[in-house]
């Protein structure tokens, strides 16, 4: 059993302060899309946000930041604190095309891992990554020392990274970490699953991807 942690943050000012994942997408917002494919793979989950209103009535415990205007990775810091088993998962609450199979895949691939972390050709996707409450302490040292980029955690713990090839078998259509942080990037979204009928299930990869694995 593990733990799974929706990142909601603050205000989010290009979107005229309303909470991105409380975002009309489809039938539901994004984060019930999340919670949804969440819950497929745990019955342990939290929002950390510093206004729960957004996401009232959802049944998920919505927790303050442990320390205000930290940003992201105070969330994720936030998220290990409260968490009460492990391995964590932690998903950004703007990604709306993440799926079970996919998550499964992150969780199992290597439990000894303190953080197990998605790299494409971009980079590292740390708010779509798996973390021991063991890296607590190390969150919280670089918060009070003022190293907000969450990456710099990884050379002090043992870490396993999920290559673009490997990612690749969940990730045809190069969305399973697009994020919404822009009304354009909004628009865009909502074209793709408009546009292309599978993305709608994309959420339910698990389906076509779990035969694979």
């Amino acid at each position: 059993m593990c733990t799974a942690a929706i990142i909601a943050g603050g205000v989010a000012r290009r979107f005229d302060g309303r909470a991105k994942g409380a975002l009309a997408f489809g039938a539901t917002s994004i984060v019930e899309r999340q919670i949804a494919v969440l819950r497929e793979i745990t019955k342990t989950l939290l929002i950390v946000a510093n206004d729960a209103a957004p996401y009232a009535g959802l049944g998920v415990p919505v927790i303050n930041d442990e320390i205000s205007g930290a940003g992201p990775i105070g969330g994720i810091y936030t998220a290990l604190v409260h968490a009460t088993a492990d391995p964590v998962v932690v998903l950004a609450c703007d990604m709306p095309f993440i799926h079970a199979a996919f998550l499964r895949h992150l969780v199992s691939v290597d439990q000894s891992a303190d953080v197990t972390i998605p790299r494409t050709a971009n980079g590292y996707e740390p708010m779509c990554a798996c973390y021991s409450r063991r890296c607590a302490p190390h969150l919280r040292r670089q918060i009070d020392e003022g190293v907000f980029k969450i990456q710099e955690l990884l050379p002090h713990v043992q870490r396993y990274e999920i290559g673009p090839d490997e990612i690749s078998d969940y990730d045809p259509d190069g969305l399973l970490f697009y994020n919404v942080n822009t009304p354009d990037d909004y628009a865009r979204a909502l074209k793709c699953m408009d546009s292309d009928p599978s993305t709608s299930s994309y959420l339910d990869a698990t389906r076509k991807y779990s035969g694979n694995r």
